[in-house]
């Protein structure tokens, strides 16, 4: 393994907590200058490697992330793509599962690494946990070994550890280790060294990158609860242009028996809606027909998300509506893991 010293890494900031500094007239948060980076983290000069940064104009809190801006990350990426051997995006942890996912059906044939990391606490402050995600996050994109990434995904680094982007969920708002990937592996996790888990990482591909720029927004996710009306359900289901939908069920993938729910789903299925069935539990498999309470969903026609996060269903839903293929198409790669997502 080595971090070559002729590695070049791009690194994007689209805002979130990581990048903010105190102003000192203020003392309010405020974005610092990435051209300046060095400055923050002197611990960079260290590395043998060329850093070169990309800030939005308008850095924004994750919270506002668009589908709009997964496309610009990727279109960004793809038009870089030669330049670089390895992209790290800073972003805010609130949507930063979303984006991850996201990316990783944007960016077919990926061979490089793109990490996203941020932190709890601004890079400014003392006990920041900002310097050292950073700090790793270049590293593990930069490494390479026999000429090759050894990361070629999009992952997430965060508080010592790698995960696959598209398994994460954040977890935590408050301690620094925010995320879990909870049905898949770690990829990596630092200490006095990186220590790569390379079973569990996905192999890049020989084949040119593809860049995906459309995504299906007509999405939503409803979340089973006890006590659902009729009218809520179907406030859901019957909104105007919906044409996909993440189901978050009980245990492992299970759903009311009553009729009107039955029929609510149907008849949306019917309509040529795609339901994808994902359960609530933080960790865990959609085992549909296991139970009778989860056999009349299969039979309604809706689909099992096997382990996927809601996270992860909810962007490979807008991308393979994104696709505009057929009905049975679609379907089929709803069913079958396309950048490591399902297990």
């Amino acid at each position: 393994m080595m971090t070559g010293s002729d590695a070049a890494i791009l690194l994007i900031y689209t805002g979130g907590t990581i990048g903010m500094v105190t102003d000192p007239v203020s003392h309010q948060l405020k974005p610092f200058n990435f051209q300046q980076l060095l400055s923050e983290v002197p611990e960079l000069s260290k590395f043998p490697i060329r850093i070169e940064t990309h800030t939005f104009e308008n850095p924004i809190d994750s919270s506002d992330m668009q589908p709009s801006i997964w496309i610009e990350l990727a279109t960004l990426i793809g038009s870089r793509y030669h330049d670089y051997d390895g992209f790290v995006i800073l972003h805010g942890t609130d949507t930063m599962s979303y984006t991850a996912a996201a990316l990783s059906f944007l960016l077919e044939n990926l061979a490089k690494p793109v990490i996203l990391t941020g932190s709890q606490l601004p890079i400014g402050t003392i006990r920041t946990d900002g310097k050292e995600n950073l700090i790793t996050a270049i590293e593990i994109a930069a490494d390479r070994e026999n000429g090759k990434s050894i990361v070629p995904e999009v992952a997430i680094y965060f508080e010592y550890k790698l995960y696959r982007g598209n398994r994460t969920i954040k977890y935590n708002a408050e301690h620094f280790d925010a995320f879990k990937s909870p049905n898949y592996p770690l990829l990596a996790e630092a200490g006095i060294n990186i220590n790569y888990s390379r079973p569990s990482i996905r192999s890049g591909s020989s084949q040119e990158l593809v860049v995906h720029r459309q995504l299906g927004l007509d999405v939503g996710v409803l979340r089973l609860f006890p006590g659902m009306t009729p009218t809520y359900v179907n406030s859901v289901l019957q909104a105007s242009g919906l044409k996909g939908l993440v189901m978050e069920t009980f245990g492992s993938g299970n759903g009311p028996t009553v009729e009107w729910f039955i029929d609510s789903i149907k008849q949306a299925i019917e309509r040529g809606m795609l339901i994808l069935n994902v359960t609530q539990c933080s960790a865990g498999t959609v085992e549909m027909g296991r139970y009778s309470t989860s056999a009349h969903l299969a039979d309604a026609g809706v689909l099992s998300g096997h382990d996927m996060t809601t996270e992860a269903a909810l962007a490979k839903l807008m991308f393979v509506l994104g696709t505009g293929k057929s009905d049975a198409e679609m379907k089929a790669m709803l069913a079958r893991s396309i950048a490591g997502e399902l297990s």
